[in-house]
């Protein structure tokens, strides 16, 4: 029998992971690597967003050796609500995480071979129910290909585990919750798409253009250099101090689905310290199709 050690127990890690080190222990039987690729693809004319996993890519163009591939809408989403990348119930989402070999005994890393959010949602959801030894690789498997480290194109899956024990957080939040901040003093609701989509510019939305009332933007497409890694924590720091997000401001993160919203709530959490912060895990694809909740361009 596999000896199973409380995860509370377990000592801090890093939340970010360099290509050097990982490839170094590449042969860690405690890891746990996923490729966590996903693409959207706007729609014209209607300006509907599709939705495309990363298994063609993660065959054709390869991956880290070792990695397994995780398509969040089939793995690791509720489709009960009819959104897309809804978070499951604390202890249904242990049992998904266990059916793809995640324990409390391992240590995980995640990576996108596209945007880093990808990585980030399912390190969020990680976090959401207790489990605090999970990394994201800085760069993602673009970063990886550039440093000439090598990729494998077979198939890889982990065998079925124990659930892992839920230890639940309060890091993700609903409607109610968002319009409870946009009349507080204290509290940020901030948008985290890119400019064009915030102003309602961009040929593609969620159901309505624009932004929640009230929202500020601060996307997480900035929080990343030309190499797709994470900004230092001095200007992580000033960029969110720009918007006018301090340690102590209470934050609500949200995008289309609740995804990019992962970037900067990984950025404020488990970067730079930040103890209030939330995603509106249904975010826009809820909101913008509910005409009751208010919405702005420009």
């Amino acid at each position: 029998m596999t000896k199973t050690t409380d995860a509370s127990t377990q000592p801090p890690i890093k939340p970010l992971i360099d290509g050097a080190e990982l490839q170094a222990r590449l042969s860690d039987p405690t890891l746990r690597i996923f490729d966590c690729t996903t693409f959207l693809h706007p729609q014209p004319p209607d300006g509907q967003i599709r939705v495309e996993t990363g298994r063609e890519l993660y065959q054709s163009q390869g991956h880290v050796p070792g990695a397994a591939l995780i398509e969040l809408q089939q793995d690791l989403s509720d489709p009960s609500n009819g959104l897309r990348f809804t978070m499951p119930p604390a202890q249904a989402l242990a049992r998904m995480f266990a059916a793809i070999g995640v324990g409390d005994d391992s240590e995980v890393v995640l990576y996108s071979a596209g945007d880093s959010w990808w990585a980030t949602r399912v390190w969020w959801m990680l976090h959401a129910i207790g489990f605090d030894r999970a990394r994201v690789l800085d760069g993602g498997l673009r970063r990886w290909l550039a440093e000439g480290r090598p990729v494998s194109h077979e198939m890889q899956a982990y065998a079925p585990c124990a659930p892992l024990q839920v230890r639940e957080r309060p890091v993700f939040c609903g409607r109610d919750a968002v319009l409870a901040a946009l009349h507080s003093d204290d509290a940020v609701v901030m948008n985290c798409l890119r400019q064009e989509q915030h102003d309602g510019s961009a040929p593609y939305h969620y159901g309505r253009p624009g932004h929640i009332t009230g929202s500020i933007n601060a996307p997480a497409a900035s929080l990343f250099d030309a190499q797709g890694r994470f900004l230092p924590p001095d200007e992580l720091r000033g960029f969110f101090a720009s918007r006018g997000i301090a340690n102590s401001t209470k934050v609500i993160a949200y995008c289309g689905g609740g995804i990019a919203a992962t970037g900067d709530a990984f950025a404020l959490t488990a970067l730079l310290g930040h103890r209030s912060v939330s995603v509106y895990d249904n975010s826009l694809q809820e909101w913008a199709n509910d005409a009751a909740l208010p919405m702005s361009t420009g």
